[in-house]
């Protein structure tokens, strides 16, 4: 049995005890450029650099691709991480509460409608919504305080 069956065994049964009940709920792939894939990585080129980060599948996510190829201007935030505003609000439906992000966390502030990519550790946030882990070049995000980055679909 694997951790994540392990866990959701013990989360059904605690449930249980509360009185609740939950069905399982079946992961559906991505489905970017018409066609399936069951994890996708995007690509963000910041001065001349990549950093590659590995997307979850969720509606918040799926609203992300949608808006991509895309170039947005990140500013630092507190000293722990880059921020960004979309166009768009992404959608938060199924999403947790909160969530406790750890360095190399991308992830969506449904509030104020931004990306946020934690290269410090940070405490749990309501509303932060996960959408995935930067992979590789987390660094060239310390570069500087505000940069340009184009962000697409790795191919």
């Amino acid at each position: 049995m694997s951790p994540s069956q392990t866990r959701s065994m013990v989360f059904t049964g605690l449930l249980g005890l509360l009185g609740t009940s939950v069905s399982p709920i079946e992961a559906e792939p991505l489905n970017h450029g018409g066609s399936t894939v069951s994890q996708t990585n995007i690509v963000m080129d910041v001065e001349g650099k990549s950093v590659t980060v590995a997307l979850n599948d969720s509606a918040a996510t799926r609203d992300f691709l949608a808006q991509l190829p895309i170039t947005l201007t990140f500013d630092d935030y507190h000293g722990i991480e880059k921020v960004s505003d979309l166009p768009e609000k992404l959608s938060v439906e199924g999403a947790p509460a909160g969530f406790d992000p750890e360095k190399g966390s991308f992830t969506y502030y449904a509030p104020w409608g931004n990306l946020a990519i934690f290269y410090r550790d940070f405490g749990y946030s309501r509303s932060l919504v996960n959408l995935g882990t930067v992979t590789s070049g987390l660094e060239h995000l310390t570069a500087s305080q505000s940069f340009t980055a184009t962000i697409r679909v790795v191919d």
